[in-house]
């Protein structure tokens, strides 16, 4: 990957919906050269795909919850099994293995603290090998995306 690739990226990452020829023209090449750069960042899955972000007050009634979790041990089959249960949780929106003081990092939406409270007794705490649960309330989306 190349120059040229990354300023494809960074414009896609600003505008996803970018046409072709308003992109060529950013980055330098002819829409056709810049199409075919387009289309092998696809192919090679350095581009996996285009998503809508939708702004957070569009949503009423959500609140974001950053929630660490700490497993009582780190095995393979411990990390397997967490992460097999924590992908049937429909509320957990994205989910990272880290490294540091927590295990995992998850990015939660409920619809008030009450359902929060919820999802924690009946879920969260109730997935396999769950040893620590530490759960902050976001109060405002400064950088989101891209």
């Amino acid at each position: 990957m190349d120059e040229t690739d990354r300023a494809i990226i960074r414009h896609l990452r600003a505008d996803g919906r970018m046409p072709n020829a308003a992109l060529a023209e950013a980055v330098g090449l002819s829409p056709s050269a810049c199409l075919r750069r387009l289309r092998l960042l696809e192919s090679r899955g350095t581009i996996r795909g285009y998503t809508v972000l939708v702004e957070e007050t569009a949503q009423q009634g959500v609140v974001v919850v950053i929630v660490q979790i700490t497993l009582e041990r780190q095995t393979d089959d411990h990390l397997r099994r967490f992460e097999d249960a924590v992908r049937r949780c429909p509320e957990v929106r994205e989910c990272y293995l880290m490294t540091g003081i927590a295990d995992y990092l998850l990015r939660v939406e409920a619809r008030d603290a009450a359902d929060y409270e919820r999802l924690h007794k009946e879920a969260l705490s109730r997935m396999p090998g769950v040893a620590r649960i530490q759960s902050s309330f976001a109060i405002r989306t400064v950088i989101r995306g891209g």
